[in-house]
């Protein structure tokens, strides 16, 4: 079996990292440099830079932002937000990102998808996927783009499914109605979409405990999982989350 990944994220705004929950109610949580050296020096497997209000703002990812980050590891880093065209993709590269993540610029035109794979390899190409229950417990998820504030009138398995027909490499899936809860990760999201694609899932949204990634990874069959606030404010480290998935029979990378 595959080892499984641990990544981290920092979600940015004005070139700090800011945490919410539901996408809402964002607050500071570090220098983006500070934060990209101290994971990587704990054993993190992957970083994910996510430019939050890139989209709403009609801007790139901040370039400075990237530089920034990308000069203190020597694990993959991916960038999303604001990565709305090809060009767009290059800059993000030339910044320093090993991958670019799409979103709301797939869902309007999913041929960018195939553009930057065709470009870049799948390998490089993540497409992100924000999903709500239909309603409160329904099993039907419903895809949200500019930063979770647009229903784009899609289901999340069925995005999923093209995103990975039109050249996605991986699938960036962060349920809204778990994000900043630390509730746990929203396990049926996860295995429905990682039952209907063969390319890695990562699990995003609601991670609050070691066991919550025991759960994402067993029930959720994720291939990743991915959280921000439990690392950010030091409630659990790096090494005693992968010796503590180790002892459930899970394989990590240990450092």
């Amino acid at each position: 079996m595959l080892s499984k990944r641990i990544i981290a994220c920092l979600d940015v705004r004005d070139g700090q990292v800011v945490k919410g929950v539901n996408f809402e109610g964002l607050r500071s949580a570090g220098d983006p440099g500070e934060l990209a050296r101290r994971y990587n020096a704990e054993g993190i497997d992957e970083l994910v830079i996510l430019d939050i209000t890139a989209t709403l703002e009609a801007r790139r990812a901040l370039a400075e932002t990237i530089g920034r980050v990308a000069r203190e590891l020597f694990i993959p880093l991916a960038v999303g937000g604001g990565i709305r065209s090809e060009a767009d993709a290059a800059a993000a590269v030339e910044a320093g990102a090993d991958k670019v993540s799409l979103n709301t610029a797939a869902l309007a035109d999913p041929e960018l998808i195939t553009r930057v794979s065709e470009r870049y390899g799948s390998q490089a190409v993540v497409v992100a996927i924000d999903a709500k229950r239909a309603q409160p417990g329904r099993t039907d998820f419903i895809v949200y783009a500019r930063s979770g504030q647009t229903a784009a009138g899609r289901d999340a398995v069925s995005w999923a499914r093209e995103a990975e027909a039109r050249g996605a490499g991986e699938i960036l899936l962060t349920s809204i109605d778990r994000d900043g809860t630390k509730a746990g990760f929203d396990c049926e999201l996860t295995a429905a979409v990682s039952a209907a694609v063969s390319i890695p899932v990562i699990a995003s949204g609601g991670a609050g405990s070691r066991d919550h990634f025991v759960d994402v990874f067993t029930a959720g069959r994720a291939d990743a999982a991915l959280a921000a606030s439990i690392f950010h404010y030091a409630e659990t480290s790096v090494r005693s989350l992968k010796m503590h998935l180790r002892d459930h029979g899970i394989p990590v990378r240990l450092t």
